[in-house]
């Protein structure tokens, strides 16, 4: 038998060697949570509790896999047997042995993001609806989706997305269900059916809820803060047998509300399990005590939360630092600045991670890392100037600038509708094989040229390079941008893609920028520099560099770094006034700024500009965020400006 005393902390030993009954293991952030879902799987098995009785849940399958591999050196092969993997990977294993009673055949096909697209686009035409204000089939699949994983009508998920289209939602719901209709037709689901059917299938058949509600004598879940209510109900169904369900999770990082986690299922699960025992992971194995501090001091505000302190185990460092700086593009130079003082420190480029509330947030220091040639990888994998949304605005800019600009006439003509390669190369053809956007008798000519269906909306758009032209150019720049968002793109980006509002916050942050630069030309050529040459390319070698990682706070939770920059922390930046609008409180902000703070381990430093530029160049003050405002001042070391 596995002394586990000598391995796992008293905490962490009271949750892997706990007896029968319901657990919630609060586990905070660098506590050892998968440690203990380790050996709770190891103790089980050597007390000889069948491995095919242990279902392990978690999100992703590849943290199953390494779980089950590290219980299996501490408790043998045995092991293998445990049921384990995410919520659809255990439905789709459960209904492969029972969808005849839903309908559907044992070789169910599970309908891949083309096979999804396509089914929807079918179905679209039989009905006869589209059109070039209609969304999209991948807009209609988010939507769909977030209707199956919030557990609500889709007509009530309709009420609060589509503001900039003049769409009939009952349209909508009509393709829903002829999509719905279709799928049984042809013995499909997609990968929302997975967990909606598992759900189905222990609900409305009481003998198989039965059966392995007797199976599965202990149920354990990971990440627990994450969990939508379908997953939370496939939960308490087939744990209810034996009540040993085992939920491990941190409601300090519940963060993913807009994905379908709901923050209830955490916080009421000793309503719904009243004899559940309740062991707290406070011990933090990662970050500095001085780190830990400032975290705990920043989270202590949430009213509804279960109260926990977070206790360093790792000697004292420096106290964390905040940066006082005029504004963004301050804030950029400084942050390359301690970076290169770190890394001539002796400290690699890839232990430093820039984090940010939204992708906007980044452009100005992914421009200024380019110009002083430090590398850097982004967590999505991709940069905001390199996505189709930036790409199609500095098209329009392109064409403003260069007559001879094909590969920009391409792009900006075919976001028309009715408009296709075909029809492109006739116009460009056409027009002598090059466009003046000065030149009126050009503009005409094209007016004339496109389809009626276009007519209309590239009036809109010509009409704005003429009063960019009359504006003088580089002055007008950020007006062009703007006009073309307000007056054509945004309804382009609701009808093409599901988050339509941050891709406007790229288009307008890009809008901010191109007035720092010394001319609109200089701009396109920087960022042509950047896209080209100055990241760093495949994804196995993005994730090898030596550079700076540069995420989100979403895409960073469960991530580390010895050395951490929090940037824009400002009121309406982060927190975001966006989110703070859409909720009648800053809870969630808050858990977010926290997973922020503890992706840190020896260094953090949190920088706050002073003015923010708006989307027609004017600038306006900002305020310190309220997470920052509200620490005790004993906690944190300030500096000013680009003195430190």
């Amino acid at each position: 038998m596995t002394d586990y005393a000598s391995i796992l902390n008293p905490e962490q030993l009271a949750a892997a060697t706990a007896g029968e009954g319901p657990l919630l293991v609060l586990a905070a952030a660098g506590t050892g949570k998968t440690q203990t879902l380790v050996y709770r799987v190891a103790f089980l098995v050597e007390q000889g509790l069948p491995p095919d009785s242990i279902l392990l849940l978690t999100f992703t399958n590849k943290a199953a896999r390494e779980m089950l591999e590290r219980a299996r050196r501490v408790a043998g092969d045995a092991v293998g047997d445990v049921w384990s993997g995410t919520f659809h990977h255990v439905c789709n294993r459960l209904l492969r042995r029972h969808a005849p009673l839903l309908g559907f055949r044992h070789a169910f096909i599970i309908a891949d993001r083309d096979d999804t697209r396509k089914l929807i686009d079918d179905c679209m035409k039989e009905l006869k609806l589209g059109g070039k204000d209609f969304p999209k089939k991948d807009v209609l699949n988010g939507l769909f989706s977030q209707a199956a994983n919030r557990c609500r009508p889709l007509d009530e998920i309709l009420e609060t997305r589509l503001d900039q289209l003049a769409v009939d939602p009952g349209d909508i719901c009509r393709i829903h269900r002829r999509y719905t209709a279709r799928k049984m037709e042809l013995g499909i689901m997609d990968f929302d059916d997975l967990l909606v059917n598992g759900v189905r299938l222990i609900e409305e058949h009481p003998a198989i809820l039965t059966r392995y509600q007797q199976q599965f004598r202990h149920v354990l879940v990971d990440e627990y803060q994450d969990t939508n209510l379908l997953q939370t109900r496939l939960v308490d169904g087939l744990g209810a047998g034996y009540g040993n369900v085992m939920a491990v999770g941190d409601d300090f990082q519940c963060i993913y509300s807009w994905r379908g986690a709901d923050f209830r299922n955490i916080m009421e699960f000793p309503t719904r399990y009243p004899a559940a025992r309740i062991i707290k992971l406070e011990r933090n194995y990662r970050s500095t005590p001085e780190i830990l501090a400032v975290a705990n001091a920043s989270i202590a505000g949430n009213p509804r939360q279960f109260q926990k302190t977070l206790r360093a185990t790792r000697p004292g460092g420096i106290k964390p630092l905040t940066l006082f700086l005029r504004d963004g593009r301050e804030q950029a130079e400084a942050v390359v600045a301690l970076i290169r003082r770190a890394h001539e420190q002796g400290r690699p480029l890839r232990d430093m991670a820039v984090l940010y509330r939204a992708h906007f947030h980044s452009i100005e220091l992914q421009m200024e890392l380019a110009r002083a040639r430090v590398p850097f990888v982004i967590t999505s994998g991709i940069g905001v100037f390199e996505q189709a949304h930036i790409k199609d605005v500095l098209a329009l800019l392109r064409l403003a600038h260069d007559p001879l600009d094909r590969l920009a006439f391409d792009r900006l003509l075919g976001l028309l509708p009715g408009v296709g390669p075909r029809s492109v190369a006739a116009y460009w053809q056409k027009l002598g094989s090059s466009f003046d956007s000065r030149d009126a008798a050009q503009r005409e000519r094209l007016a004339a040229l496109v389809k009626p269906a276009a007519r209309l909306l590239w009036s809109t758009i010509a009409d704005g390079l003429v009063r960019y032209h009359a504006r003088g150019g580089q002055g007008g720049a950020a007006e062009l941008v703007n006009d073309f968002l307000d007056h054509f793109y945004l309804a382009h980006l609701e009808a093409n893609y599901e988050n339509a509002e941050e891709r406007a916050d790229d288009v307008q942050e890009v809008a901010a920028q191109i007035g720092q630069s010394a001319s609109v030309e200089a701009f396109l050529q920087e960022v042509a520099l950047l896209t080209n040459t100055d990241q760093v390319d495949g994804e196995d070698s993005r994730r090898r560099a030596d550079a700076v990682r540069l995420s989100t706070v979403h895409q960073a939770k469960g991530l580390e770094w010895p050395l951490v920059f929090i940037v824009w922390a400002s009121e309406g930046m982060f927190p975001s006034s966006r989110s703070l609008g859409e909720v009648e409180d800053d809870t969630e902000e808050r858990r977010l700024f926290y997973v922020a703070t503890t992706r840190a381990r020896d260094v953090l430093n949190i920088c706050i500009p002073e003015w923010r530029q708006t989307r027609d160049g004017q600038a306006f003050n900002c305020r310190p965020s309220r997470f920052v405002a509200e620490l005790p001042d004993t906690l944190l070391r300030a500096r000013y400006g680009m003195r430190f």
